[in-house]
Parts: structure tokens; C-alpha cells; sequence
């Protein structure tokens, strides 16, 4: 492998303040702000607009569109060839 050619893979919190969540992993991404964690140490925050704890998919709040409602409209306005 060359040298100094991938980016530094390193710990790396990301936030959703929206939901008050965090959580460390590894990444490439870079951030000037940074937290102290659980263990202490000081780690880089990004912070991120969505999250499995704000998602409406993962938090039960998604709604359901009636797709057949929609299908059997079109037919009734524009109808099978006649």
C-alpha cells in the first residue's frame, strides 16, 4: 500500500441532537468540535440530521400511504380502455 494516501480511520462520535443521541464509531470524517465520552477520552463529534433514534421508520411514527386507494382512484378518473 502506498503511504499517506488513505485518510486517518479513527473514532469518531456521531450525534443527532434532535434526538439527544450519540453514539462512537470509526471513521474517516474530520470535525473541529470535539466531546469527552463515557471512557474518558476526547473524541470528534459530527453531528447528523437523522438517526436510528429519530428516524420515523425506526421510532414506530411513520405513516402509511394507501397506495390501493391511489391505484383505484386512477382507474375510476381515467378507466380501462372501454
Amino acid at each position: 500500500m502506498k503511504k499517506n494516501l488513505h485518510p486517518a480511520y479513527r473514532p469518531v462520535v456521531f450525534r443527532d441532537p434532535s434526538a439527544g443521541f450519540a453514539f462512537l464509531t470509526r471513521s474517516t470524517l474530520t470535525s473541529d468540535k470535539t466531546t469527552e465520552w463515557e471512557d474518558g477520552r476526547t473524541y470528534p463529534v459530527v453531528e447528523v440530521d437523522v438517526s436510528s433514534a429519530s428516524h420515523p421508520f425506526y421510532t414506530g411514527r411513520g405513516r402509511i400511504l394507501d397506495t390501493a386507494g391511489r391505484v383505484e382512484r386512477f382507474n375510476q378518473r381515467y378507466g380501462k380502455s372501454r
